[in-house]
């Protein structure tokens, strides 16, 4: 009988039992929070992880629990990967095609949010940039490393409901920019990129899922007004009351972390392969037309349209200028 999950479980959980030794993983973002958390599951029950971070420095520091938790046989290295700039991109994926080592999973879990309006070394809107393009790149770029068989887990959101992607203005050149619009747009299209990466590689017998980890409070939420936090998790409960559901809480960070390790090494890759995951089981479609709390469970269609995520793959080799 498959060992049911939920919201509450953590890493150790959805690892209970699970001898990893052998296996690689890559894991995007490795300097602080989930990342970092993902890197410690995988490598305390022995996989080598990869881990990828724009400033090694910090994630040196961050991951020391990673390697003195690691078991025999698990280990962890650091690689540079900065996601705002397609030649760290390049020169990231160009050098681990030549060491030609593969992955059993490759976790894209990287990403910032709610960021003031920027552009990202290349000229993109930061968060759709950063968020979106910079990972089509490098995953596109290594997806001949990933093992027959293998999985890529995209890290998405709830949030994805503020907006779908603008393939007209996916630069804000037209468009008043609002930072949560502008998250919103960056993980719908991470959702499409897990669809049309599923389709397009699950020949090889690879996999995708985008995953929606839950509310947690770590470095993400850094451009954040401290003061604005409550007066939303405020407007939140009442929501969430209006549905007949319990209080809004935060997840620890091993909580948070458990949904990407079980889309990636854990779950049916049937069951999961081009599907939208939260709270370590599948999400559901919510009609479009249905008001829910920010945090409450579902996956909108537009997120999850094959067509759609066709699109977006065609716009999104236009703008790198490379298609795959």
């Amino acid at each position: 009988m498959t060992q049911q999950f939920g919201a509450t479980s953590t890493t150790e959980e959805v690892l209970e039992g699970k001898d990893l030794s052998g296996m690689r993983v890559l894991v995007t973002g490795v300097s602080a929070g989930l990342g970092v958390e993902t890197a410690r599951a995988l490598a305390a029950h022995g996989a080598h992880v990869v881990g990828a971070a724009r400033d090694l420095a910090k994630a040196e520091k961050a991951t020391a629990q990673v390697r003195a938790d690691a078991k025999s046989g698990g280990s962890l290295e650091l690689i540079e990967l900065d996601l705002a700039s397609l030649a760290s991109v390049r020169a990231c994926a160009d050098a681990l095609l030549k060491r030609n080592e593969p992955f059993d999973v490759i976790i894209a879990n990287a990403g910032v949010m709610a960021t003031p309006f920027g552009h990202t070394a290349d000229g993109f809107e930061t968060q759709f940039g950063t968020n979106h393009l910079g990972h089509f790149v490098f995953v596109n770029r290594i997806a001949s490393l990933i093992k027959p068989g293998g999985r890529f887990v995209s890290l998405a959101s709830s949030g994805h409901r503020f907006s779908d992607v603008d393939l007209g203005d996916p630069n804000f050149g037209r468009t008043t920019y609002d930072p949560f619009v502008s998250y919103g747009r960056s993980k719908t299209a991470n959702i499409l990129f897990a669809v049309e990466f599923d389709r397009r590689h699950r020949s090889r017998g690879i996999r995708a899922a985008a995953v929606h980890p839950g509310g947690i409070m770590t470095e993400l939420s850094r451009h954040l007004d401290p003061s604005w936090i409550p007066a939303v998790i405020d407007q939140m409960n009442k929501d969430l009351a209006e549905e007949g559901k319990p209080p809004f809480q935060f997840k620890t960070v091993p909580q948070g972390a458990a949904t990407s390790v079980w889309a990636g090494l854990v779950a049916n890759a049937e069951d999961v392969g081009g599907r939208y995951c939260e709270n370590c089981h599948v999400g559901e479609i919510v009609p479009d037309d249905r008001k829910i709390s920010a945090i409450s469970e579902g996956v909108r269609a537009y997120a999850l349209d094959p067509e759609h995520a066709k699109a977006l793959w065609a716009k999104s080799e236009e703008l790198v200028g490379e298609k795959f």
